[in-house]
C-alpha cells in the first residue's frame, strides 16, 4: 500500500465519524510504512522524548529527504505515517515550510492522543526539522 500524501490522510479522515474508526484508520496507515532492518535501530536514531522507542534515518536523494521510520508501538506507527505523509521525499525547504500544526490541527489529533504521544509526535517533527535545517 502506498502512502497518501498530507491532503489525503485529512479527506479520508473527514469520513470517519469517530475516533475509534480514526485511529484504525491510523493504525493502518502505520502497516504500511516499510519495516526497518534491526541493524539500523541504533542508540544514535532514537528519537528522544518519546514514550515508545522511535527511530529515525534521512538520506539525501537528488535534493529531497528520504525518512526511514519505524517504532515498538503500532500507534506510534501510525503517527510516524502521518508525519512522513508531510515530509518524507521533499526538499529541505518544503519540509521547513510546511505547516505542521495546521496539518495536526485540521486531522484533529492532538485532542485525542495521550499529551506523552503528542510530545513525542513534537519531538519527531523537531528532529526531521532540524534534518531540514542542516542539510539547507
Amino acid at each position: 500500500m502506498k502512502l497518501p500524501n498530507s491532503e489525503e490522510i485529512v479527506e479520508d479522515l473527514a469520513f470517519f465519524d469517530d475516533w475509534e474508526q480514526r485511529y484504525q484508520y491510523i493504525i493502518d496507515l502505520g502497516k504500511s510504512i516499510p519495516p526497518m532492518d534491526e541493524n539500523l535501530k541504533t542508540d544514535d536514531r532514537l528519537v528522544r522524548g518519546c514514550q515508545s522507542s522511535v527511530w529515525l534515518v534521512s538520506h539525501d536523494q537528488n535534493g529531497t529527504l528520504q525518512f526511514q521510520v519505524d517504532s515498538d508501538a503500532v500507534i506510534v506507527n501510525g503517527l510516524l505515517a502521518l508525519v512522513m505523509a508531510a515530509y518524507n521525499d521533499r526538499t529541505p525547504a518544503q519540509i521547513l515550510d510546511f505547516d505542521i500544526d495546521d496539518y495536526f490541527k485540521q486531522l484533529d489529533l492532538e485532542r485525542h492522543i495521550t499529551p506523552t504521544r503528542g510530545n513525542g509526535l513534537r519531538a519527531i517533527v523537531a528532529r526531521i526539522r532540524a534534518i531540514a535545517k542542516a542539510k539547507k
